[in-house]
């Protein structure tokens, strides 16, 4: 029977207790600002320091900033910040989530705003032959080793992924039996990378992500003035120096000495891009969001290189036993004649 002096409909006292008892309580947890530690901290958990989030968070500010205020949304510098745990430490979401106070969900949203974000500068921070004068570049990889006229060296390596589904899975099997992604780079004598192929799974050869690349095509038509140093894995062309697969005592030995030391900077900066982002070890995503992240990832190393944040120590890498290939073009073993012959003898 309804009361003639309360307008709304009576409530049990027994509903009222049971929506008490289920009532869901808003969790809103404290987000500490992630630029309060010192430099030595920043760089540890981010790789950056306290003025290079500060520059990121601007360079990244209008295509990661949230669209609301409401419910506390995430501000850029801790979108940024999160993103940079990620690709630092290469951990589980939830373990990043656990440390930013966040959830998996957030975590997952701000990690690809950011390595989306990060695409969008490719072309400004990833440049051939660098962002440098040509002739500088030269000059660099010159003081090396006496090599003439190099304007990058290059070569692949592989980073590996979880297996993934459907019928192309047997594709990034590579030849050591896992899941990976083959990724092609150069760079310049300052670890800069200079250009970045990002698409190929591992079952993908060397030499034909070279030829189908559009850094061939254009030094087929004359482009660049300078050459590619490359291991035993490329076909030696007029523009793409690589070693003697036979040396003779004298010139030819020093040749291959020479570009060996020269092209040691390639693999120099793989070890410091994988020891600076440590979720290029092993990523668990589909393959992909796996390349969106590793040129996010190269472009992210060009921006800490150019603003002399701290370099990572590594060890070169051995070379992989990579198949030799036995298609030198004659213009090419002219070329590296004439280089023996100028600049070894």
């Amino acid at each position: 029977m309804s009361c003639p002096f309360v307008r709304e409909p009576p409530i049990a006292e027994g509903a009222r207790l049971i929506r008490r008892v289920f009532r869901i309580q808003r969790i809103l947890r404290d987000r500490q600002d992630p630029l309060a530690q010192r430099d030595s901290v920043l760089i540890e958990r981010y790789r950056f320091s306290r003025e290079g989030i500060i520059y990121l968070t601007n360079l990244l500010d209008p295509h990661v900033k949230s669209t609301t205020h409401r419910s506390r949304a995430l501000t850029t510098a801790q979108t940024v910040c999160i993103a940079l745990r990620y690709f630092a430490s290469g951990t589980f979401l939830y373990a990043c989530g656990d440390a930013e106070n966040v959830g998996k969900s957030a975590v997952c949203r701000a990690i690809r705003k950011v390595y989306l974000a990060l695409k969008h500068f490719l072309g400004v921070f990833v440049v051939f032959p660098s962002h440098l004068r040509p002739q500088v570049v030269k000059q660099g990889f010159f003081a090396i080793a006496g090599f003439p006229n190099v304007i990058g060296t290059i070569d692949c390596t592989h980073i590996a992924i979880k297996a993934p589904p459907g019928p192309n899975e047997g594709d990034f099997v590579n030849r050591k039996g896992g899941h990976s992604i083959n990724v092609q780079m150069v760079c310049d004598s300052m670890c800069h990378i200079t250009n970045v192929e990002a698409k190929w799974p591992g079952s993908v050869h060397d030499s034909r992500i070279f030829r189908e690349s559009g850094l061939c095509t254009s030094f087929e038509r004359g482009a660049y003035d300078g050459i590619l140093l490359g291991d035993r894995g490329y076909a030696c062309r007029q523009y793409f120096m690589t070693p003697f697969p036979d040396p003779n005592p004298g010139p030819q030995t020093r040749y291959n000495a020479a570009l060996a030391r020269t092209r040691a900077r390639i693999e120099m900066t793989f070890g410091q891009l994988k020891e600076r982002f440590q979720c290029l070890k092993r990523l668990r995503v589909a393959p992909d969001r796996a390349c969106d992240i590793i040129v996010a990832c190269a472009v992210l190393h060009n921006i800490a290189t150019i603003r002399e944040e701290r370099t990572p120590v590594v060890e070169v890498q051995p070379d992989d036993d990579l198949q030799p290939v036995h298609l030198d073009q004659p213009s090419g073993r002219a070329a590296r004649d004439r280089i023996v012959q100028h600049n070894f003898e």
